[in-house]
C-alpha cells in the first residue's frame, strides 16, 4: 500500500501540470515528447545497471504496457485537457480504480470478495460524483470526454499488465523497457509535432512538461508498479480513489481553481471509501497469493542487484 500511495502522489500532479503545459505546447508534443525524455532516462538506467533483455512473450506484454501508459493515456489526456479544465479531467482518474481492478481480475485471475467489489463500486461512484461536481459534470459527453474514457481503458490495461510483468522483470525495469520499445513511435510523433509547430513556452510551462516527462512518465512508475507487483492488484489499485482529490487540490493551488467546502467534504468521503475498500477483509487465497508473489519478487530484486 505504501508503494501504491507513493506512486499515486506522483501521478496526482499529472492532470493539473498537463493543463499548465498545454497552454504553451501542443498536445501531440506533450503526449509524445515526455515519453521521449523518459526513454532517454530509461535507456541510461538499463545500460548502467546492465539489465538482461526481456525474452519471448515478454516483448508482446511490454507492447501492451507501452500502448496503455506510454502512448495511449498521455496522448489522449493531453488532447482532452487542451479543451477542458483540470478539475473536469480529474473525472478520468476517478474511474481508474474500478477499471484497473477489473483488468487485474481478468489478467491475474484474482478473485477479491464481494465486499471489496461493493466498496469499490461505491467509492468509484463517490469519486466520480465528487470530481464531476467540480468539473462541470459528465451528463453531456463531448469529444474530450470520449478521449478521457479512452484514456481510462488504456491506463487500466497498462497498469494491470505492467503490474503482472513487474513480477518478472522488476518495477522500474518494466516501465523502462516499455519506454524503450515505444521510442521509435514517440520520437516520430515528436518530430511530427515539431515540424507542425515549433515548441515555444514559458519557463513555468516547460517546468510542467519536465515533471510530466521525468516523474509522471518515469519515476512514478517505479513505486506504482512495485505496489501492483506485490499486490493483490485489485486491492492496491483502489488507492487511486484519492487521486482525484489530490489532483483537484493541486488544481486549486497551482491553477487557482475554486476550492469550496463541498470540495473538502467530498474529498474526505472519497478517501474514506478508498480506505474501507483497501482495508476490507480479503479471502485467504488472495492473501496467500500475495505472499507467494512478494517472496520471489524480493528475491528477484536482490538477484538483479
Amino acid at each position: 500500500m505504501f508503494w501504491g500511495l507513493f506512486g499515486i502522489l506522483a501521478f496526482s500532479f499529472t492532470v493539473p501540470f498537463t493543463r499548465v503545459a498545454v497552454a504553451g505546447l501542443s498536445p501531440l508534443f506533450i503526449g509524445s515528447g515526455r515519453a521521449v525524455v523518459a526513454a532517454l532516462l530509461a535507456t541510461a538506467a538499463l545500460a548502467l545497471t546492465r539489465q538482461r533483455l526481456p525474452h519471448g512473450d515478454q516483448w508482446v506484454r511490454l507492447g501492451v504496457v507501452a500502448g496503455g501508459v506510454v502512448v495511449g493515456f498521455p496522448l489522449l489526456t493531453s488532447f482532452a485537457l487542451a479543451a477542458v479544465p483540470a478539475t473536469h479531467g480529474a473525472v478520468v482518474i476517478a474511474l481508474l480504480p474500478a477499471a484497473t481492478a477489473v483488468m487485474a481480475t481478468i489478467r491475474g485471475n484474482e478473485r477479491p470478495p464481494l465486499w471489496f467489489w461493493i466498496m469499490a463500486g461505491i467509492g468509484s461512484m463517490v469519486a466520480v460524483g465528487f470530481a464531476s461536481s467540480q468539473g462541470g459534470g459528465i451528463d453531456q459527453l463531448g469529444w474530450p470526454d470520449l478521449l478521457l474514457f479512452g484514456a481510462v481503458v488504456a491506463a487500466a490495461v497498462g497498469y494491470a499488465e505492467g503490474g503482472s510483468l513487474a513480477r518478472e522483470l522488476g518495477s522500474w525495469q518494466t516501465v523502462s523497457w516499455a519506454l524503450v520499445l515505444s521510442s521509435p513511435l514517440t520520437i516520430g510523433l515528436t518530430a511530427l509535432s515539431v515540424s507542425q509547430q515549433a515548441p515555444t513556452a514559458t519557463p513555468v510551462e516547460w517546468a510542467a512538461f519536465g515533471y510530466l516527462a521525468v516523474v509522471s512518465m518515469f519515476l512514478g512508475f517505479f513505486a506504482w508498479y512495485r505496489g501492483l507487483a506485490i499486490g493483490p492488484m485489485a486491492q492496491v489499485s483502489q488507492v487511486q480513489l484519492v487521486q482525484p482529490v489530490l489532483s483537484i487540490g493541486w488544481a486549486a493551488l497551482f491553477l487557482h481553481e475554486q476550492l469550496t467546502w463541498p470540495t473538502i467534504l467530498g474529498g474526505l468521503a472519497v478517501v474514506l471509501c478508498a480506505g474501507i475498500a483497501v482495508r476490507g477483509r480479503r479471502g485467504k487465497g488472495v492473501r496467500e497469493r500475495a505472499g507467494e508473489v512478494a517472496a520471489p519478487l524480493d528475491a528477484g530484486a536482490r538477484s538483479r542487484e
